[in-house]
């Protein structure tokens, strides 16, 4: 093993951790979901990104290490990416139109 290796410099991109199992999967997902939702709609990986975060909802949720309180929580949102996956559209969950509780200003000062 070479010096700079043991030391912590070089051999070891910025980016790279060693996380427990349970963790990798959580920052795999997440990355997921951030890749989903800030693709173009036109991305052809979306529906494959989709596919892909209720795999690894569906495995966490049933993780011996996590919470039973978690495990709800996941299962949940695993529900919700299948019916977006089910509808076939691009349309991420946070940008469903929802009322507004008060009238936007027609401007900003």
């Amino acid at each position: 093993m070479n010096s700079s290796t043991q030391s912590g410099q070089g051999g070891h991109d910025e980016e790279e951790y060693l996380l427990p199992s349970t963790e990798a999967l959580m920052a795999g997902t997440f990355a997921l979901m951030t890749g989903y939702a800030q693709s173009a709609e036109s991305c052809p990986n979306r529906q494959l990104m989709v596919r892909k975060l209720i795999s690894n909802l569906f495995f966490l949720a049933n993780h011996p290490d996590i919470t039973p309180q978690m495990r709800t929580m996941l299962s949940n949102l695993r529900t919700r990416w299948q019916l977006v996956a089910e509808s076939g559209k691009s349309d991420t969950l946070a940008r469903q139109q929802t009322p507004l509780w008060h009238q936007a200003p027609e401007s900003v000062h």
